[in-house]
């Protein structure tokens, strides 16, 4: 699965490691992807957004109601 962000295209980023010995070695920076459910159309979609994404706000959270909480909606309320 590619390391890249479904919202903004962030990709990873290539440089060297350098050792006090000035040894250099091929590294990368991979960005903070999370899996997250948003919701896209109005439908839930899984996406691999990046934290910077979601700190923003660019991303809509799809909620699950858990049962409990859908047995208290359909429950008569008490008077």
């Amino acid at each position: 699965m590619s390391k890249i962000c479904e919202v903004c295209g962030k990709k990873p980023i290539f440089g060297n490691n350098v050792s006090h010995a000035h040894n250099i070695t091929k590294r990368r920076w991979n960005p903070n992807l999370q899996s997250v459910r948003a919701i896209v159309d109005g439908k839930p979609k899984r996406l691999r957004v990046c934290t910077s994404c979601l700190k923003a706000g660019k991303v809509t959270k799809n909620v699950k109601a858990s049962k409990s909480v859908k047995a208290l909606k359909s429950a008569p309320a008490p008077s």
